[in-house]
C-alpha cells in the first residue's frame, strides 16, 4: 500500500455489462463503498466509457478526484498498464479495479492480460470482481481507522466460509510461510481447499502445528492444477462454497495450463458479487493481516 502522505491512486475500468444498469457492479461498488472511498481520499484514473457511466448514474461525487483516460479502443487500457509499472510516485497507480465480465471478449485482449500480469509482478492489487473491490476498499479504510461496514459482517463469519489456497511451484515456499504466519486465522475457516502438492504441504504444516491427524486433513486436496484441480475448485466457487481464493501465481514462466488458471478466475468473475481472487504474496499477507483486525473488532 501507498504511504499515507499521499492519496491512494486507483485505476478503474468496468466492462460494459458492469456499467450500464442501475444495479450494475460499478454502481453497487461506488454506492456500497462510498464511506471507505471518502476516508481513503482516492485519486481515480478512469478509463473512458467507465467515467461516462459514473456520470450518467450521478456518482461523480464519489470519484470527484479523477483523471480521465481514453476509451479502451483508443488505448486507455494500454495507458493504464504503463501507469502500473511507472516508478514515478506522481504517476503510478497503487491498485487496479477492473470489473470483468467473463463473457466480454475484451477481457482477454493482450492489454487486459498484461494489466493483470504487471499488477502481480509489481505487487499491486488487481481487483476483478465486485466482491474483491468492495472488500479491499473496506479493509484498507479499516487500516486507517474507519469503522467496519456492519452490512458485510456475514462475510467474515469464517466458521461458515470456505477458502482456496493455490500456489505455483516457485511460490509454494511462500504459500507455506504465509499459511504458517496466518495459521490461526486460516484455522477458523469451515473449509480449506487446495490443489495437488500445495494441499499435501499444507496438511503437513497443520500436522506440525496442531497435530492434525492424517486421516482428517486440514485442507481438502484436489488434483493438481494441470490435471484438473483448478476446475474442481471452480465448481465450488460457482456454487458459492468458496468466497476467497488465494492464488499465488508465478508470472515469469510459461504455463501450459493457462486455460485452467483462466477458468478458475472466470468462475470467480461469474459470481462477481461473492468471490474474490488475490494473486500476489504481499497482497495476500496484507489482506490476511487486515482480515484478522476486522474479525477482532
Amino acid at each position: 500500500m501507498t504511504s499515507p502522505s499521499r492519496a491512494i491512486r486507483i485505476g478503474l475500468i468496468a466492462n460494459r455489462s458492469h456499467q450500464d444498469a442501475p444495479d450494475s457492479a460499478l454502481v453497487q461498488l461506488l454506492r456500497s463503498a462510498r464511506i471507505s472511498i471518502q476516508h481513503l481520499h482516492i485519486e481515480w484514473i478512469v478509463v473512458g466509457r467507465t467515467l461516462d457511466a459514473i456520470i450518467s448514474h450521478n456518482l461523480l461525487d464519489v470519484c470527484a478526484r479523477h483523471e480521465r483516460f481514453p476509451y479502451g479502443r483508443e488505448g486507455g487500457l494500454m495507458k493504464l498498464v504503463s501507469r502500473v509499472v511507472d516508478s514515478d510516485p506522481a504517476r503510478t497507480v497503487d491498485a487496479v479495479i477492473y470489473l470483468i465480465d467473463p463473457v466480454d471478449p475484451s477481457s482477454i485482449f493482450p492489454e487486459a492480460m498484461a494489466l493483470k500480469r504487471q499488477c502481480v509482478i509489481h505487487k499491486k492489487p488487481f481487483l476483478s470482481t465486485l466482491a474483491s473491490a468492495r472488500e479491499w476498499l473496506e479493509l484498507e479504510a479499516l487500516a486507517i481507522g474507519t469503522k467496519p461496514d456492519a452490512s458485510r459482517d456475514h462475510a467474515y463469519r469464517l466458521a461458515n466460509e470456505g477458502i482456496a489456497l493455490i500456489a505455483h511451484d516457485a511460490m509454494k515456499d511462500r504459500m507455506m510461510a504465509l499459511a504458517e504466519k496466518h495459521f490461526s486465522l486460516l484455522d477458523q475457516f469451515a473449509h480449506r481447499y487446495a490443489t495437488g502438492t500445495t494441499g499435501g504441504l499444507l496438511n503437513k504444516l497443520a500436522e506440525k502445528i496442531k497435530g492434525t491427524p492424517a486421516d482428517r486433513p486440514w485442507v481438502q486436496p484436489f488434483l493438481s492444477g494441470p490435471l484438473g484441480g483448478d476446475a474442481q475448485i471452480a465448481e465450488l466457487v460457482l456454487e458459492k462454497k468458496i468466497r476467497r481464493i488465494l492464488f499465488l501465481e508465478d508470472p515469469h514462466v510459461a504455463r501450459q495450463h493457462e486455460a485452467d488458471i483462466q477458468l478458475l478466475e472466470r468462475a470467480a468473475r461469474t459470481v462477481t458479487d461473492f468471490s474474490l481472487v488475490i494473486s500476489d504474496v504481499d497482497g495476500v499477507d496484507r489482506w490476511l493481516d487486515l482480515m484478522s483486525k476486522r474479525i477482532a473488532l
